[in-house]
């Protein structure tokens, strides 16, 4: 490869993975042969009682010594470098005193093809090949085998080599692409969650629109209506008093996200809620009256629940700004579909006003946004002395 090849003593710290043990027992395998290979050079000259002896085993010591010292180091980049280096100097220096110092090479060879880039790993390795032979055929005479034996050496240690760096660099790929799934597991879960928090906090904020506000604004119109009825009333200004209070916590609730639970139908059905929000609504102001169309069915408690609040939430609109004397809230079944339409004859409003955020049209946006969350269709038409929601929900065969 281009770059550095892997230290050998980096594998401890690479991302665990199934391929871990491999580069381990490798590793291990490695070590065992050079100390195994110095020990034969050792013992040979032991053996042999040659008068170079007393610098062999101690050049041998010193190569094995340097060796060891490099492994529980764990030596990287130029250290490892300069390590290599003494080692191959150390060897030099024996196999100029020992033609079995032509063994330690092959582990040479390993640390050539793993610590230096290319292509210096495989002229280190022609070199160390040349001074083996070189130095066997001094000692022990020129022949074949004497050739042969460090050729091969460096080609099956070359080609080990290049496997292992195959072997390793898909090792670290996997270990690359496991951390990019493990952050990128991390970050959708993340996301997912700071995606509930701010449905949440819709839903919530949705719940109040629908609920507090609207008994509030109810509240107030009613106080509202009590001071014009009664103006010279002695209780005239506690009335007043009281619907500043109201309007004031109107505001205040507009404001808050709090959780609160979905209207309850309190086991009337369907038809009765509707009935019952068009019976609050009703004043000497405006009719409002709830309709139902079709053959009624029993609907799955999400999706009534949800027909409430969007019912809720649309008459609460008509109450404020419409204007309207007239209001209908219509319920329709058919074979595959119920819809809700919230009709008023009031004055009207801009409908390009839901395209420019919950600011601007803060009721309307929920609705809409309730609609969708149940895989429904919204649909509104708006000019002076009409106004018209629709909200349709498919039925699937078999809802209950």
């Amino acid at each position: 490869m281009d770059g550095a090849a892997p230290n050998l003593v980096k594998l401890g710290e690479m991302h665990r993975s199934p391929l871990t043990p491999v580069f381990a027992g490798l590793q291990l395998g490695l070590h065992i042969l050079v100390v195994a290979l110095a020990g034969v050079v050792l013992l040979r000259a032991i053996v042999d009682e040659t008068a170079a002896m007393p610098y062999i085993i101690a050049l041998t010591a010193i190569f094995t010594a340097v060796y060891l010292f490099g492994v529980v180091k764990r030596l990287r980049g130029n250290a490892a470098r300069w390590w290599l280096a003494m080692l191959t100097l150390v060897w030099i220096v024996l196999m100029a005193l020992s033609a079995e110092a032509a063994y330690l090479v092959f582990g040479l060879f390993f640390l050539y093809v793993h610590l230096l880039r290319r292509p210096w790993s495989l002229v280190a390795v022609v070199t160390a090949t040349s001074v083996a032979v070189i130095g066997t055929g001094l000692h022990r005479g020129w022949s074949i085998a004497g050739a042969i034996g460090p050729m091969i050496g460096a080609a099956v240690a070359v080609a080990i080599g290049l496997g292992y760096q195959a072997l390793y660099r898909e090792a670290a790929e996997r270990g690359r692409l496991i951390d990019e799934l493990m952050n990128t597991r991390e970050e959708l879960a993340s996301t997912s969650r700071d995606a509930g928090k701010l449905a949440e906090r819709e839903r919530l904020a949705a719940e109040i629109h629908d609920t507090v506000a609207q008994g509030l604004s109810s509240i107030q119109m009613l106080l509202h209506a009590a001071e014009r009825a009664d103006p010279n009333s002695p209780a005239v200004r506690q009335i007043s008093l009281a619907r500043e209070a109201a309007a004031d916590s109107l505001a205040e609730t507009r404001q808050l996200i709090a959780e609160l639970t979905p209207a309850a139908l309190d086991g009337q059905s369907l038809s009765d809620a509707l009935g019952r929000i068009c019976e609050r609504a009703s004043s000497a102001h405006i009719e409002a009256r709830a309709v139902v169309e079709g053959e009624p069915i029993a609907l799955p408690m999400p999706l009534e629940a949800t027909l409430v609040r969007i019912a809720q939430g649309a008459v609460a609109n008509v109450l404020r700004h419409a204007h309207a004397t007239r209001m209908a809230v219509t319920l329709t079944y058919s074979t595959d579909t119920v819809s809700l339409d919230i009709v008023d004859n009031g004055v009207g409003f801009d409908i390009s006003v839901l395209d420019r955020g919950p600011a601007e049209s803060f009721g309307l946006n929920a609705i809409r946004r309730r609609v969708q969350l149940q895989g429904g269709t919204f649909d509104i038409e708006s000019e002076p002395g009409h106004t018209a929601v629709t909200v349709t929900f498919p039925l699937e065969i078999g809802d209950e």
